[in-house]
């Protein structure tokens, strides 16, 4: 569909993971987008699946070599599924203590959200931890709230702060990135729950994109962290993203629910009737869904692991944070 802009996912829900860590090449530009990805320390009761730990192997090693190709590493908000830490972790994010951030922001220009300003506390003081640690190795440390930059034929805009879901989110604010080459559009809505914000909507379909990348509505989270009337908002509101967009990568909360292709009927039909595709990150890529966490329950069920991880399973959160699980 796009003939002057590469995209390419690398780590998302759909391959088996927590991030929208995605990869974009033009002509003037090797840009790599929220390079971050975890597994969910605890789901139904349950630590992630063998399956699940192979998954962020994989997706650490894709992040890995297209970091060795970028010239930008852009960072949306200060979650550990959007920018990768520097301490040793092999529960939720597989990084070894500075080697693993080194790898990936190591002489890159890295564009990020403003660690001071429209951030809640937990963010800022991850904001402020990223600068002395990952972000040291930058070649260049630039906050991108609002601004636009570019490099020659290439141009990547920065919205100002938008709600992580609805307005008042207690989770705080992210980016959203809008990459232009050659009058070709693909705008990055991460964490937007849909989104959520009539006023999020608005700013995307403005931008008049192509192609979009967007975190649906956690319906896995509804009634629950959620309220009902949130997540409804943010199904209304896809639809009508669907509507205005050619094609849409629908990625990140939505697809932890095993149910969320039912719960999502209505934008699937709304995109049939005017002719616009709604993909997966996997599907985008011509691959088969890999929707593990959604899945844990089951795989433990199905697909019992070792003897030896059953023993690792056994450790506290911190030890099973420093030993590697024998998968």
């Amino acid at each position: 569909m796009l003939k002057h802009l590469k995209v390419t996912p690398l780590a998302a829900e759909s391959l088996g993971v927590r991030s929208m860590c995605t990869f974009v090449e033009t002509s003037d530009l090797r840009v790599l987008l929220d390079a971050g990805v975890s597994l969910c320390p605890n789901r139904f009761g349950l630590p992630p699946h063998p399956l699940e730990f192979r998954a962020i192997i994989e997706c650490r090693r894709r992040i890995a070599e297209a970091a060795e190709k970028a010239n930008v590493v852009t960072l949306s908000h200060y979650h550990f599924d959007h920018h990768t830490p520097s301490y040793e972790d092999w529960l939720c994010n597989w990084t070894a203590e500075d080697e693993t951030a080194r790898q990936i922001y190591q002489g890159k220009i890295v564009l990020m959200k403003n660690p001071k300003e429209w951030i809640n506390f937990s963010q800022r003081r991850r904001g402020w931890v990223f600068q002395k640690t990952g972000g040291k190795y930058a070649k260049k440390l630039e906050v991108a709230d609002g601004r636009t930059f570019s490099f020659e034929g290439t141009t990547i805009k920065f919205s100002e702060p938008v709600p992580h879901g609805p307005e008042d989110s207690a989770l705080g604010w992210v980016l959203m990135a809008t990459i232009e080459s050659r009058g070709e559009k693909f705008l990055f809505a991460p964490d937007v729950q849909g989104p959520i914000s009539v006023k999020t909507l608005e700013k995307i379909v403005a931008e008049k994109p192509q192609l979009v990348m967007v975190g649906g509505p956690p319906s896995y989270l509804a009634g629950f962290r959620v309220n009902e009337e949130e997540f409804r908002l943010g199904l209304e509101n896809l639809e009508k993203l669907v509507e205005a967009v050619p094609c849409i990568i629908l990625e990140h909360h939505f697809l932890r629910d095993e149910n969320w292709r039912e719960k999502a009927a209505k934008i699937f039909e709304k995109a049939e009737r005017v002719g616009h595709k709604v993909l997966t990150s996997a599907e985008f890529l011509g691959l088969e869904n890999n929707f593990l966490e959604a899945m844990r329950r089951r795989l433990f069920m199905e697909k019992p692991p070792s003897k030896e991880f059953e023993k690792w399973m056994k450790l506290s959160m911190d030890k099973k944070k420093l030993t590697k699980p024998p998968i």
